[in-house]
């Protein structure tokens, strides 16, 4: 199965787990205002390891943003815009509320297409910054755009440790440190948004393999996201509960509640409160 396929099957399962692909108008994706991810991540894209979170280790989320103005000069126009947009949107002043919001949704559809076909057909996408091209004035399914899908592995037993490879390492860990350049936000807050989005993508999978009797899929997806948890840095995000359809509660709070209209979500850390 080509990667081309692999990644159309997997969007049946809804805009989130689908890509654009193909080559597009003769000016490209650039032509349409897209731009590569690793343009995005700046000068520090190439993260060849998940570093920690240095000082900011026991961050947070509920630490308001520092006083002080901040240098954005190195940061991605295109993730300054989205922030914008988000912020806009939905009608917040703080900038890491946008921040944070705007990284839970670039890394749900990272899982959403990796995941899919991973679980599906064994095919893992390579999701290489330089190759993945992302638009930030749009909404998923036209947000990503993945003109020659490759294939980084078709090997069932490496599908875990290439999907760390490809969303986390590749794009989660430099989008993390973009983010906090651009914007105060808690660390530990911005990995806890990667395994809440990890959590539902698992779960919208699951839903739409067992109404299509895709049982094997959806046990595939969730061994893959076990193995994926066992690791640093979603190992210490927060815990699963027992059963045959385990839920995520994490330990901190993607900030949605401070949101006009807003409020805690299902997996949300103060709800223990």
């Amino acid at each position: 199965m080509t990667p081309d396929e692999a990644l159309r099957r997997a969007a049946g399962a809804g805009p989130f787990f689908a890509v654009r692909l193909g080559a597009g108008a003769p000016d490209g994706p650039r032509g349409e205002g897209y731009v590569r991810l690793a343009e995005v991540y700046g000068p520090g894209e190439a993260s060849p390891a998940y570093a920690g979170d240095g000082a900011d280790a026991a961050g947070s989320p509920e630490t308001a943003d520092a006083p002080g103005a901040l240098d954005v000069s190195g940061v991605s126009p295109a993730l300054l815009a989205r922030l914008d947009a988000v912020g806009t949107s939905l009608r917040v002043e703080e900038r890491r509320v946008a921040a944070s919001l705007a990284f839970q949704g670039l890394a749900a559809r990272l899982w959403s297409i990796a995941l899919g076909p991973a679980a599906l057909t064994g095919l893992v996408p390579d999701l290489s910054p330089g190759a993945l091209w992302w638009n930030p004035a749009r909404t998923a399914p036209d947000d990503l755009w993945l003109p020659e899908p490759r294939p980084l592995t078709v090997d069932p037993v490496l599908a875990a440790a290439s999907l760390r490879q490809t969303v986390l390492l590749a794009n989660l860990t430099p989008l993390h440190h973009a983010t906090r350049v651009a914007c105060r936000v808690s660390g530990p807050l911005l990995w806890g948004n990667a395994a809440s989005a990890l959590a539902g993508t698992l779960r919208v999978w699951q839903d739409w393999c067992h109404r299509g009797r895709r049982p094997d899929a959806a046990d595939r997806a969730a061994q893959l996201t076990r193995d994926l948890f066992a690791d640093p840095p979603l190992r210490d995000t927060g815990g699963w509960t027992p059963g045959p359809r385990p839920s995520f509660r994490r330990n901190s709070c993607c900030l949605y509640y401070r949101v006009p209209g807003g409020g805690l979500c299902g997996d949300c850390a103060l709800r223990s409160r």
